[in-house]
Protein backbone atom coordinates (compact mmCIF):
# COMPACT_ATOMS: atom_id res chain seq x y z
CA UNK A 1 0.00 0.00 0.00
CA UNK A 2 1.29 3.14 -0.86
CA UNK A 3 0.90 5.74 1.95
CA UNK A 4 1.87 9.24 -0.39
CA UNK A 5 2.81 11.30 2.31
CA UNK A 6 4.77 13.26 -0.66
CA UNK A 7 4.61 17.00 -0.25
CA UNK A 8 3.29 17.02 3.40
CA UNK A 9 4.70 18.05 6.85
CA UNK A 10 4.70 16.33 10.16
CA UNK A 11 5.91 17.88 13.21
CA UNK A 12 7.08 14.67 15.86
CA UNK A 13 7.32 15.31 19.01
CA UNK A 14 9.92 13.35 21.33
CA UNK A 15 11.76 12.34 18.29
CA UNK A 16 15.35 11.84 19.60
CA UNK A 17 14.12 7.94 20.67
CA UNK A 18 12.24 5.13 20.95
CA UNK A 19 8.58 5.10 19.26
CA UNK A 20 9.22 8.94 18.64
CA UNK A 21 12.27 8.39 16.81
CA UNK A 22 11.11 5.41 14.87
CA UNK A 23 7.75 7.37 13.80
CA UNK A 24 9.88 9.92 12.50
CA UNK A 25 11.73 7.94 10.53
CA UNK A 26 8.95 5.62 9.16
CA UNK A 27 7.24 9.17 7.95
CA UNK A 28 10.30 10.26 6.23
CA UNK A 29 10.05 7.18 4.12
CA UNK A 30 6.70 7.26 3.18
CA UNK A 31 7.53 11.00 1.38
CA UNK A 32 6.91 13.65 4.65
CA UNK A 33 8.90 16.48 5.36
CA UNK A 34 9.62 15.91 9.18
CA UNK A 35 10.54 18.49 11.77
CA UNK A 36 11.87 16.86 14.92
CA UNK A 37 11.10 18.53 18.18
CA UNK A 38 12.78 17.62 21.68
CA UNK A 39 14.81 19.28 24.33
CA UNK A 40 18.53 17.96 23.67
CA UNK A 41 19.87 19.59 20.69
CA UNK A 42 22.38 17.16 20.30
CA UNK A 43 19.78 14.42 20.07
CA UNK A 44 18.10 15.99 17.64
CA UNK A 45 20.98 16.77 15.33
CA UNK A 46 22.09 13.09 15.68
CA UNK A 47 18.63 12.31 14.42
CA UNK A 48 17.99 14.44 11.94
CA UNK A 49 21.41 13.12 10.52
CA UNK A 50 19.62 9.58 10.04
CA UNK A 51 16.45 11.18 7.92
CA UNK A 52 16.65 10.51 4.16
CA UNK A 53 18.67 13.41 3.27
CA UNK A 54 17.17 14.18 -0.21
CA UNK A 55 14.54 16.48 2.10
CA UNK A 56 14.35 19.54 3.85
CA UNK A 57 13.65 18.03 7.57
CA UNK A 58 14.72 19.90 10.39
CA UNK A 59 14.13 20.47 14.21
CA UNK A 60 13.00 22.58 16.83
CA UNK A 61 13.93 22.40 20.59
CA UNK A 62 11.77 22.94 23.27
CA UNK A 63 11.08 21.65 26.55
CA UNK A 64 7.82 20.36 27.36
CA UNK A 65 7.42 21.35 30.80
CA UNK A 66 6.49 24.86 29.58
CA UNK A 67 3.91 24.88 27.56
CA UNK A 68 3.70 29.28 26.99
CA UNK A 69 7.15 28.63 25.52
CA UNK A 70 6.45 25.14 23.33
CA UNK A 71 3.42 27.24 21.63
CA UNK A 72 5.38 31.06 21.53
CA UNK A 73 8.69 28.46 19.53
CA UNK A 74 5.99 26.21 17.09
CA UNK A 75 3.68 29.19 16.03
CA UNK A 76 6.98 31.45 14.92
CA UNK A 77 8.42 28.29 13.11
CA UNK A 78 5.02 28.03 11.54
CA UNK A 79 5.33 31.41 11.19
CA UNK A 80 9.00 31.38 9.58
CA UNK A 81 8.40 28.27 7.66
CA UNK A 82 5.70 26.04 6.66
CA UNK A 83 3.24 24.99 8.58
CA UNK A 84 1.85 21.14 9.46
CA UNK A 85 -0.23 18.54 8.36
CA UNK A 86 0.26 15.99 10.62
CA UNK A 87 1.44 16.28 14.33
CA UNK A 88 2.50 13.44 16.74
CA UNK A 89 2.29 13.71 19.82
CA UNK A 90 4.59 12.12 22.29
CA UNK A 91 5.66 12.40 26.05
CA UNK A 92 7.66 10.37 28.17
CA UNK A 93 5.84 9.00 31.00
CA UNK A 94 5.36 9.96 34.21
CA UNK A 95 7.65 7.99 37.36
CA UNK A 96 5.65 4.90 38.12
CA UNK A 97 4.31 4.02 42.00
CA UNK A 98 0.74 3.58 43.16
CA UNK A 99 -1.64 6.07 42.91
CA UNK A 100 -2.43 6.82 46.63
CA UNK A 101 1.11 7.54 47.24
CA UNK A 102 1.59 10.18 44.48
CA UNK A 103 2.38 13.72 45.18
CA UNK A 104 -0.15 16.72 43.84
CA UNK A 105 3.13 17.72 41.78
CA UNK A 106 3.32 15.01 39.76
CA UNK A 107 -0.05 15.05 38.78
CA UNK A 108 0.05 18.71 37.90
CA UNK A 109 3.78 18.00 36.45
CA UNK A 110 2.62 15.33 33.91
CA UNK A 111 -0.88 16.89 33.57
CA UNK A 112 1.48 19.58 31.56
CA UNK A 113 3.35 17.89 29.64
CA UNK A 114 1.03 15.95 28.31
CA UNK A 115 -2.05 17.27 28.00
CA UNK A 116 -1.64 21.12 28.33
CA UNK A 117 1.50 20.65 25.56
CA UNK A 118 -0.43 18.29 23.23
CA UNK A 119 -3.40 21.11 23.37
CA UNK A 120 -0.91 24.36 23.22
CA UNK A 121 0.47 22.31 19.66
CA UNK A 122 -2.61 21.20 18.55
CA UNK A 123 -4.04 25.12 18.59
CA UNK A 124 -0.85 25.94 16.78
CA UNK A 125 -1.04 23.77 14.05
CA UNK A 126 -4.99 23.31 13.36
CA UNK A 127 -5.33 26.90 11.22
CA UNK A 128 -3.02 25.15 8.67
CA UNK A 129 -4.71 21.90 8.62
CA UNK A 130 -7.87 23.68 8.20
CA UNK A 131 -6.50 25.67 5.33
CA UNK A 132 -5.29 22.43 3.49
CA UNK A 133 -8.58 20.75 4.20
CA UNK A 134 -6.43 17.67 5.70
CA UNK A 135 -4.81 17.23 8.60
CA UNK A 136 -3.66 14.62 10.98
CA UNK A 137 -3.38 14.42 14.77
CA UNK A 138 -2.32 11.65 16.84
CA UNK A 139 -1.76 11.39 20.41
CA UNK A 140 0.64 8.15 21.57
CA UNK A 141 -1.01 7.46 25.02
CA UNK A 142 -1.15 4.13 26.84
CA UNK A 143 -3.31 0.70 27.10
CA UNK A 144 -4.44 2.04 30.47
CA UNK A 145 -6.87 4.19 28.76
CA UNK A 146 -8.68 0.95 28.55
CA UNK A 147 -7.34 -1.05 31.54
CA UNK A 148 -5.14 1.19 34.62
CA UNK A 149 -1.91 -0.50 34.61
CA UNK A 150 -0.51 -1.98 38.27
CA UNK A 151 2.19 0.30 39.52
CA UNK A 152 1.18 2.94 36.97
CA UNK A 153 -1.03 5.39 39.26
CA UNK A 154 -0.55 9.34 38.03
CA UNK A 155 0.25 7.86 34.13
CA UNK A 156 -3.08 6.11 34.09
CA UNK A 157 -4.70 8.99 35.85
CA UNK A 158 -3.07 11.99 32.74
CA UNK A 159 -3.65 9.28 29.89
CA UNK A 160 -7.14 9.04 30.75
CA UNK A 161 -7.70 12.85 30.63
CA UNK A 162 -5.67 13.07 27.26
CA UNK A 163 -7.83 9.76 25.42
CA UNK A 164 -10.92 12.32 26.78
CA UNK A 165 -9.40 15.57 24.94
CA UNK A 166 -8.59 13.60 22.37
CA UNK A 167 -12.15 12.33 21.52
CA UNK A 168 -13.75 15.74 22.48
CA UNK A 169 -10.92 17.62 19.81
CA UNK A 170 -11.82 14.37 17.08
CA UNK A 171 -15.75 15.63 17.48
CA UNK A 172 -14.88 19.36 16.71
CA UNK A 173 -11.82 19.24 13.88
CA UNK A 174 -13.52 15.98 11.66
CA UNK A 175 -16.16 18.18 9.76
CA UNK A 176 -13.00 20.50 8.60
CA UNK A 177 -10.88 17.17 7.08
CA UNK A 178 -9.27 16.68 10.27
CA UNK A 179 -8.98 13.51 12.35
CA UNK A 180 -7.91 12.93 16.29
CA UNK A 181 -6.99 9.43 17.21
CA UNK A 182 -4.69 7.72 19.66
CA UNK A 183 -2.41 4.81 19.68
CA UNK A 184 -2.05 2.68 22.79
CA UNK A 185 1.23 1.13 22.83
CA UNK A 186 1.66 -1.80 25.13
CA UNK A 187 4.92 -3.03 26.42
CA UNK A 188 7.36 -1.86 23.78
CA UNK A 189 11.43 -1.94 23.26
CA UNK A 190 12.30 1.54 24.39
CA UNK A 191 14.01 2.89 27.64
CA UNK A 192 10.38 3.20 29.27
CA UNK A 193 10.33 -0.06 29.23
CA UNK A 194 13.73 -0.80 30.48
CA UNK A 195 12.62 1.13 33.49
CA UNK A 196 9.66 -0.61 34.49
CA UNK A 197 11.73 -3.59 34.29
CA UNK A 198 14.30 -2.36 36.35
CA UNK A 199 11.60 -1.20 39.14
CA UNK A 200 9.38 -4.65 38.84
CA UNK A 201 13.02 -6.12 39.42
CA UNK A 202 13.88 -4.26 42.47
CA UNK A 203 10.32 -4.51 44.03
CA UNK A 204 9.64 -8.30 43.80
CA UNK A 205 13.32 -9.29 44.11
CA UNK A 206 13.32 -11.18 41.15
CA UNK A 207 15.82 -10.62 38.29
CA UNK A 208 15.24 -8.18 35.50
CA UNK A 209 14.99 -11.01 32.92
CA UNK A 210 12.86 -12.97 34.97
CA UNK A 211 10.38 -9.71 35.17
CA UNK A 212 10.74 -9.42 31.60
CA UNK A 213 9.84 -12.51 30.55
CA UNK A 214 6.55 -12.62 32.92
CA UNK A 215 5.63 -9.66 31.33
CA UNK A 216 5.83 -11.20 28.05
CA UNK A 217 4.23 -14.22 29.28
CA UNK A 218 0.75 -11.76 29.72
CA UNK A 219 1.10 -11.10 25.91
CA UNK A 220 -0.38 -13.40 23.68
CA UNK A 221 2.22 -12.30 20.94
CA UNK A 222 4.74 -13.43 23.68
CA UNK A 223 7.07 -11.09 23.24
CA UNK A 224 7.17 -7.49 23.17
CA UNK A 225 6.63 -4.41 20.34
CA UNK A 226 9.78 -3.05 18.39
CA UNK A 227 9.04 0.81 17.91
CA UNK A 228 9.11 0.19 14.44
CA UNK A 229 5.60 -1.77 14.86
CA UNK A 230 4.25 1.77 16.54
CA UNK A 231 5.54 3.42 13.87
CA UNK A 232 3.68 2.29 10.93
CA UNK A 233 0.46 2.06 12.89
CA UNK A 234 1.20 5.87 13.30
CA UNK A 235 2.14 6.58 9.90
CA UNK A 236 -1.22 4.59 8.61
CA UNK A 237 -3.28 7.01 10.55
CA UNK A 238 -1.53 9.90 9.22
CA UNK A 239 -1.79 9.23 5.63
CA UNK A 240 -5.01 10.19 3.37
CA UNK A 241 -5.62 6.14 3.72
CA UNK A 242 -6.80 6.88 7.17
CA UNK A 243 -9.42 9.46 6.39
CA UNK A 244 -12.54 7.96 7.41
CA UNK A 245 -10.87 6.74 10.81
CA UNK A 246 -11.47 9.39 13.56
CA UNK A 247 -12.07 9.16 17.39
CA UNK A 248 -11.08 6.18 18.20
CA UNK A 249 -8.14 4.04 20.42
CA UNK A 250 -5.97 2.08 18.33
CA UNK A 251 -4.16 -0.56 20.74
CA UNK A 252 -0.85 -1.74 19.52
CA UNK A 253 0.16 -4.21 22.44
CA UNK A 254 0.01 -7.66 20.96
CA UNK A 255 -3.57 -8.40 22.50
CA UNK A 256 -2.69 -8.46 26.19
CA UNK A 257 -5.50 -5.77 26.67
CA UNK A 258 -8.27 -7.97 28.13
CA UNK A 259 -11.35 -5.56 26.98
CA UNK A 260 -12.34 -4.80 23.63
Amino acid sequence: MNLDLNNTYALVCGSTAGIGKATAMALANEGAIVTLIARNEDKLKATLAELPQQRAHDYIVADFSNPAELKAKVSDYIAKNHGFHILVNNTGGPKGGPVFAADVDEFENAFTQHLKCNHVLTQAVVPFMKSESFGRIINVISTSVKQPLDGLGVSNTIRGAVANWSKTLANELGQFGVTVNNVLPGATGTDRLAEIIKNKSAKTGVTQDEASNAMKSAVPAKRFAQPEELADAITFLASKRASYINGINLPVDGGRTKCL
